[in-house]
């Protein structure tokens, strides 16, 4: 948790803003007057926790940031916030790493908020060829790691196309945590070289294949993401399971050893 704490009305005002909703518009879909919202937000009303919770619910403030928000109003957090290798947290690490292994042989790796890998299946095998060290230092982030002239980038054939895939779901992600490490990443990312994605869609519009040089080989993945479903920490509410697919009957058969 912070130690400087922004007052909650600000945190109010600043998460309504973001979303787009007028006072009023916010205060009729919480069944609340518009004037008391007001007053919540410029401090001359206390708000109750259970009021905060369901303003916190219709703005879609993550969890990370409801805790922040009912500790400025002075009540306890929601969800704890401990780290994933807490001992609390075991059972939510098997059940991760159940999910990667049942992947394999195709890719799978789990990643935090700011997309640092915390786990990882024997899979990803052909993503780590020929990395340079720095970049395999904990904590990894595979965004980085992806994109860096000195990572993957230079076998990835459609790199414009993945970049602007990347960036696309980064802004996304800016655009409803407002989470300041993400605008950095998304800046350090956009000065690495790599050009620019032409113009038209891939796959219908649906999804966008990441195609990597493997030897003599050229092999396909769709990536997929998987949260968990009923939270019970920060840590997890965060927690995303990126899968790569194969994207055709090659792929698929190069990793199943068909090839």
């Amino acid at each position: 948790m912070q130690t400087h704490t922004i007052p909650v009305g600000e945190q109010l005002r600043a998460w309504r803003s973001r979303r787009r909703l007028s006072q009023l518009d916010l205060a009729l879909e919480t069944d609340i007057s518009a004037r008391h919202l007001s007053f919540l937000e410029t401090g001359r009303s206390r708000p109750s926790r259970g009021m905060l919770l369901r303003l916190a619910e219709r703005l879609d403030i993550p969890a990370r940031d409801r805790n922040l928000l009912l500790v400025a109003a002075g009540f306890a957090p929601a969800l704890p916030e401990r780290s994933f290798d807490d001992p609390a947290l075991a059972a939510a690490r098997r059940a991760v790493e159940l999910v990667l292994k049942a992947h394999e042989p195709f890719p799978a790796l789990a990643v935090d908020r700011h997309w640092h890998m915390v786990a990882h299946n024997e899979g990803i095998g052909p993503f780590l060829v020929d990395m340079a060290p720095h970049l395999l230092a904990p904590p990894v982030n595979v965004l980085r790691l992806s994109l860096h002239p000195e990572g993957l980038a230079p076998r990835i054939v459609n790199l414009a196309e993945w970049r602007a895939h990347i960036f696309h779901r980064l802004e996304a992600q800016i655009a409803a945590s407002a989470d300041q490490g993400l605008v950095e990443l998304l800046a350090e990312l956009r000065a690495y070289p790599g050009g620019t994605a032409p113009d038209g869609d891939t796959y219908g519009g649906v999804a966008v294949p990441m195609r990597i040089k493997a030897g003599e080989m050229e092999l396909s993945f769709l990536s997929t993401t998987t949260m968990f479903g009923t939270p019970i920490d920060v840590t997890l509410t965060e927690l995303a399971i990126e899968t790569f697919l194969p994207a055709d009957e090659a792929t698929a058969a190069a990793l199943l050893g068909k090839a």
